[in-house]
């Protein structure tokens, strides 16, 4: 059964030191920006800065009534004590502990106590199994979903039952697993990142939605910016942005200029528009930034440009969009 989530939150990625190191200062001035800009959805994992984000969230939430907010967070990794950080790719500066992948029901138990050591909550709202993808596992993959299926997913099935979390499900950033994970389990919702945005759609709208929709399972949508480019930045799935993203970032913006559009509101406001979608979650490591995302989720954006978008061939027809 579908879950209920606050339709807009904050993405914890940035804040463990995704691209830059994040001073201590200016982590907590922006989480503390989103917290006053009415922020009441926090996504982090134990993976963003190998716990720091965790901590960093910890730090703000300590003393916030825990009935006023939503937390989630992941399984998949556990962290151990090293020598020195990882600094694994996009993350740099990192704690100095190391990831162990452990997608097993017992591992899914300790990452949860761990994380809510970590961050010194008492509980979580929604847990996501972690990446178990071929982005991040190359052709292994496959071996990590099946032991998720056969042991983090039946876990998290057994607290969500016994009232411990309202929901699970996968955080990734690829459609295939969450197809597969829809044959083999019962999850609550979905945390897919980059695959659903004006930038990509298609594979989301054709093969998963409909399903999600059938289950009544719902979707965070993470990353609707797709890693910045949409925003102006100079990201894209992590990395450097390829020509022909560059040029249909370039069309979107002409189309938005043209209807005077903020892309970015246009970017969260498209995503919200699917009635699969639970809640977007654009992450920042910039105080400013939350004021603005929530401006952006307050602003309407005429139907014009929705128009616009259809007949130039930069969205399908078959695309929900604001009413």
């Amino acid at each position: 059964m579908r879950i209920t989530l606050p339709r807009i939150g904050l993405g914890g990625a940035p804040l463990g030191n995704m691209f830059h190191p994040l001073s201590e200062e200016t982590a907590d001035a922006t989480l503390n920006a989103a917290w006053d800009a009415g922020f009441r959805y926090y996504d982090v994992s134990p993976h963003y800065g190998a716990g720091l984000a965790e901590q960093r969230f910890g730090r703000m939430l300590s003393g916030k009534p825990r009935d006023e907010y939503v937390l989630s967070t992941k399984v998949g990794r556990l962290l151990q004590p090293a020598g020195q950080p990882e600094n694994a790719k996009p993350f740099v500066d990192e704690l100095p502990n190391k990831r162990v992948p452990d997608y097993s029901a017992d591992g899914a138990r300790r990452s949860i106590e761990d994380s809510l050591e970590r961050m010194g909550v008492d509980r979580l709202d929604v847990v996501f199994i972690h990446d178990v993808s071929e982005d991040q596992w190359g052709p292994q993959w496959r071996e990590y979903f099946q032991q998720a299926m056969n042991g983090a997913a039946k876990a998290l099935t057994q607290l969500r039952d016994e009232g411990v979390i309202r929901g699970w499900g996968l955080g990734v950033n690829l459609v295939e697993p969450c197809r597969l994970a829809l044959e083999q389990s019962d999850p609550n919702v979905f945390l897919l990142a980059g695959r659903y945005s004006l930038l990509e759609h298609d594979e989301a709208l054709d093969t998963l939605f409909p399903t999600c929709q059938a289950r009544d399972v719902g979707v965070v949508v993470g990353g609707p910016f797709n890693s910045g480019v949409l925003a102006g930045g100079d990201h894209y799935e992590y990395d450097q942005i390829p020509p022909q993203v560059a040029q249909r970032r370039e069309q979107l913006k002409a189309a938005a200029e043209r209807c005077g559009v903020d892309l970015r509101a246009a970017a969260l406001h498209f995503c919200l528009a699917n009635p699969v979608v639970a809640s977007v979650i654009p992450g920042t490591a910039n105080p400013e930034r939350p004021r603005q995302y929530m401006d952006y989720f307050n602003t309407q954006v005429p139907r014009e440009f929705w128009q616009t978008l259809k007949r130039d061939g930069l969205l399908r027809e078959d695309a929900p969009v604001p009413i």
